[in-house]
């Protein structure tokens, strides 16, 4: 592990592993961390305050919970889009909202959100949570100018991350550790959320820190700046 403790911990398993391993993952995840997650998702996404009639992306759906809250707060009127990398995951997506009656509101997208298949100034507003902090360092700024690109100007940004902001305490370098000795099963990681964001030339509105089980996060609400 590097001696550097302002380092941020590299992604060293391959873009197919993580498909694979989601995939593998997507009928069990609300069983072990769908339940840990689930309070820093919902408290996030009511900060981001979707309205009815808004066009709104979430970047790592998982298993559909928060598009299924979007989709029923951006009314008939509004559309929801959602990109993972996971095939297994939409599958169990698709299922719940189907189940919801909420299908025909959502499109759901199995890509990498390196390169979005969205337009210019498209979006409303754009959620990720657990998600970015599970991108390699270099591609952090590209997702990022990613979702600014898509963003309406005045657009809000909620992410939810594990954080390095509060420094490096024993329980958080022994989580680096078993990240880079078992990449393929402990695949995300703590990084600067604040300063990635403000690097990306976002407006910070409110940030909030959070424990989760011990390691630090953040809960951040941002925004792409109106045109001067």
């Amino acid at each position: 592990m590097s001696s550097d403790v302002h380092a941020v911990s590299r992604v060293n398993r391959t873009k197919a592993q993580a498909k694979a391993s989601y995939d593998r993952m997507s009928s069990i995840y609300d069983y072990f961390a769908g339940v840990f997650e689930q309070k820093y998702r919902n408290t996030a996404l009511q900060r981001l305050n979707i309205t009815r009639g808004e066009t709104v992306l979430e970047i790592g759906f998982g298993t559909g919970h928060c598009l299924q809250q979007m989709a029923e707060a951006v009314g008939e009127e509004g559309k929801v889009y959602g990109i993972d990398i996971s095939s297994g995951m939409l599958v169990v997506s698709r299922r719940r909202l189907e189940k919801a009656g909420l299908w025909g509101r959502v499109e759901l997208t199995c890509d990498d959100a390196l390169k979005m298949p969205y337009a210019d100034n498209q979006f409303d507003a754009v959620f990720t949570s657990f998600t970015l902090e599970l991108f390699d360092s270099p591609e952090i700024p590209q997702v990022l100018a990613e979702v600014r690109r898509i963003l309406k100007p005045g657009g809000r940004l909620a992410v939810v991350s594990m954080s390095k902001e509060d420094g490096n305490s024993k329980l958080l370098r022994l989580y680096e550790w078993l990240h880079e000795k078992l990449p393929r099963y402990v695949d995300c990681r703590p990084i600067f959320v604040q300063k990635s964001l403000e690097d990306a030339r976002f407006h910070l509105l409110v940030v909030t820190a959070v424990s989760l089980l011990g390691l630090p996060g953040r809960l951040v609400l941002a925004e792409k700046p109106l045109p001067t």
